[in-house]
């Protein structure tokens, strides 16, 4: 009886030391923000390079402050503002310094509109006078300082402004502003998301000129949106309405304009032809000369073009053209002689070229197999420029700085995983956020010339202390042979994984052109999913296959006018080879993925459905035909060109094809993503008669959040798994 007992008991304490070490991890956990990161503020670097800014809001008085640190030590300098200080104004929600940092832009009452759009109501700030002005008593966008500070340009209700602060009078520059048909100097719709800007005008160095975009979207179709709103406080919907060129229907019609505050005159700039999109515009170091980036409809030709301001002529400097397309980026740079630094593909791998002011190339700046993935910028004092690659490995990244006719070549990271830099404006100091597979986000300062650490700034140790209890499984990475190419994966198993076991494997991908999932970086919160799935005897794998990013140009461009038909014969490629593993049960292979991922998930069950018996996709596209011009014919030029393109590979065109379980889930609000692609799917399957299972979240977006939102979202895709896999 007392050997009995005494067994028990050890018994009882050895699992319960087990079960300690290996807690369970929670939904609630994951989406409650348990395992949030530390991160670094938002800081940007002030003129002197010795010191930066940070946004700090104090909760026991509801301040907000600009404080000043320095890059050397750390420690905090001076308050630059503070909203107890300024008379007229209790609370702002961010900043934007002028350029010569004597005068501040101040945001409250902010609102999104769309991904990057927002209005708000915003102040100037002048630091000598302590003077606090009001630009408009409306709702403005993209409030922006001329060179000297004198004055702010905005746009409101679709037209441009210019208010003199010496003076308080505003010019009103345009006045054929009307929504839903002509909008002067912010972006519309499909810009916003697929060139990824919204202030569409830009001040010349000695503030004398604006040049602006105009967009005339009379001709393009709307698309409307009901919003049902809350039960109780909203008897009818309401209706969004907006225009979304679908691909192969009308675009905005571009045009580009300048403005001349000493003559307050407008003029039209006509370009060398007429182009399709005009998706950057920028004045280069000489006040009278523009440089444009105007592209054709097929995005395959790219045009970069100087205007000359004073006799509005315009002449083409460089030319990109590719068989495929040709990416839009932020990288071009102007040096003091205007001769500039630009990125291209032209050789098959994404470098930095160096061209003087009428376009010849002086030097290619870096060379070989590998990608340049982040330009930084040139320091004019050193002559060398910064940049983040892919040479180390396309799952790694390390931050490099070369002289400018490509000499020299120094790596600043020493650390395998992501290595990404923020430079002081001088380029004496950066900032290193590093993360690995392993390793949640350090932050640490050094010197620009060498790399060398000068201090540690923040990490998240306290988040793997947090951690070691659950004995989360390591995520394994590989390679695994697909097709005739090499694909990058990872990997993560039960904790207590058994090789004579065989456990059933969920696949995840997103798929999209120049995209990238496997990556040496530590868990985001789908990470954690995987682990709580991992925990209950599941395997996660990922597979980049043919399409996504960081392998040279032809991997990448090889699904052109054909998207979803190489990326999807590989993910079930990879997913047969994988059920030939002894460890995997071939009969139980599931797929999920979101937006483009949804698109692969719900064609991968279609087409494979000998390999896959379980699918889920959320907000996916169905039919490219009914996604935006821009990213749509990028790939796959317009329907009316390429119609098989379109169909051949549109899941809604496959549904026959569903032998096993399917789950379909969408949010009513999204702008991006029409909740169309689904209702469609919906119709499609209904009529071939197949049983699926299906959820709408009303009035949610492309990301499907807000409020409990996402716990509801991951507990009722866990549950599916659960029950069919």
């Amino acid at each position: 009886m007392k050997l009995h007992t005494v067994f028990v008991a050890a018994f009882l304490v050895a699992t319960s030391f087990i079960n300690a070490q290996n807690k369970e991890v929670t939904l609630e956990e994951i989406w409650g923000g348990e395992f949030r990161q530390e991160y670094m503020q938002s800081l940007r670097s002030l003129n002197n390079g010795e010191e930066y800014a940070v946004r700090n809001f104090d909760r026991a008085t509801g301040t907000m402050n600009v404080d000043v640190y320095s890059y050397e030590t750390g420690e905090k300098t001076r308050t630059l503002i503070s909203s107890a200080n300024i008379e007229g104004l209790d609370f702002f929600q961010d900043y934007t310094l002028s350029e010569n940092e004597n005068k501040v832009i101040l945001s409250t009452e902010v609102q999104s509109i769309y991904r990057h759009s927002t209005t708000g109501v915003y102040y100037v700030y002048d630091f000598e006078s302590e003077k606090l002005t009001k630009i408009s008593d409306n709702r403005i966008q993209e409030p922006t300082f001329s060179p000297d500070a004198s004055k702010v340009a905005y746009v409101f209700d679709n037209n441009i402004y210019i208010k003199d602060l010496n003076s308080g009078e505003t010019t009103q520059v345009t006045t054929d502003g009307k929504k839903n048909e002509i909008i002067n100097g912010v972006t519309d719709w499909v810009y916003e998301e697929e060139f990824a800007f919204v202030r569409a005008f830009d001040w010349n160095k000695t503030g004398d000129k604006i040049a602006y975009l105009r967009f005339d979207e009379t001709e393009v179709p709307e698309f409307s949106m009901d919003m049902y709103g809350t039960y109780g406080k909203q008897l009818y919907p309401s209706q969004e309405v907006f225009k979304y060129p679908k691909a192969g229907e009308k675009n905005s019609d571009v045009s580009l304009h300048l403005y001349d505050l000493k003559t307050k005159k407008t003029s039209t700039v006509n370009l060398p032809k007429a182009y399709e999109y005009i998706p950057r515009i920028k004045w280069t170091n000489d006040p009278e000369v523009l440089s444009v980036q105007a592209m054709n409809r097929h995005q395959n030709k790219l045009d970069l073009i100087f205007v000359n301001a004073k006799e509005n002529t315009a002449k083409v400097i460089l030319s990109e053209t590719d068989k495929a397309y040709v990416d839009v980026t932020d990288n071009l740079t102007f040096l003091n002689d205007n001769s500039f630094i630009w990125t291209s593909e032209k050789d098959g791998w994404n470098h930095i070229y160096h061209y003087d002011r009428n376009g010849k190339l002086l030097d290619q700046v870096t060379d070989g197999d590998w990608e340049v993935t982040q330009y930084y910028g040139f320091d004019p004092k050193t002559g060398r420029i910064y940049f983040q690659s892919t040479e180390n490995g396309s799952i790694n990244r390390d931050v490099f700085s070369v002289l400018a006719n490509g000499k020299n070549k120094v790596q600043l990271t020493q650390k395998r995983g992501t290595n990404d830099a923020d430079f002081s404006a001088d380029f004496t100091y950066f900032i290193n956020s590093y993360t690995s597979a392993t390793t949640p986000y350090e932050f640490t300062l050094h010197k620009a010339r060498n790399g060398k650490k000068i201090r540690d700034i923040k990490d998240n140790k306290a988040l793997l202390e947090k951690l070691k209890p659950y004995n989360f499984s390591k995520k394994e990475f590989s390679t695994i042979e697909v097709n005739g190419n090499k694909l990058n994966m990872w990997m993560i198993k039960p904790s207590d994984f058994d090789p004579n076991k065989k456990y059933p494997l969920l696949m995840y991908q997103y798929s999209g052109p120049g995209s990238q999932e496997v990556s040496n970086t530590f868990f985001g919160p789908n990470d954690y999913w995987y682990q709580l799935l991992a925990q209950q005897g599941y395997i996660i794998a990922c597979v980049d296959g043919r399409g996504t990013g960081f392998k040279g140009a032809d991997f990448k461009k090889v699904t052109q006018k054909e998207l979803g038909k190489f990326e999807v014969e590989d993910q079930i490629e990879a997913a047969k080879k994988l059920g030939e593993r002894e460890y995997i049960d071939a009969d139980r292979i599931g797929i999920w993925g979101w937006s483009y991922g949804g698109f692969m998930s719900s064609n991968c069950i279609f087409q494979g459905n000998d390999t896959f018996s379980m699918a889920i996709a959320v907000a996916p596209v169905t039919s490219w035909r009914f996604y935006d011009t821009i990213y749509t014919e990028r790939y796959m030029t317009t329907p009316q060109e390429n119609a098989s393109g379109y169909d051949n590979n549109s899941p809604i065109n496959h549904v026959d094809g569903l032998k096993g379980d399917f789950l379909l889930i969408h949010g009513s609000g999204d702008d991006n993503v029409h909740v169309q692609n689904t209702m469609q799917m919906v119709e499609a399957l209904v009529q071939a008669n197949k049983q699926f299972d299906w959820a709408i979240y009303p009035d949610k977006n492309h990301g499907i959040y807000g409020g409990n939102t996402r716990l509801h979202l991951y507990t009722k895709m866990t549950n599916f798994i659960k029950e069919n896999l």
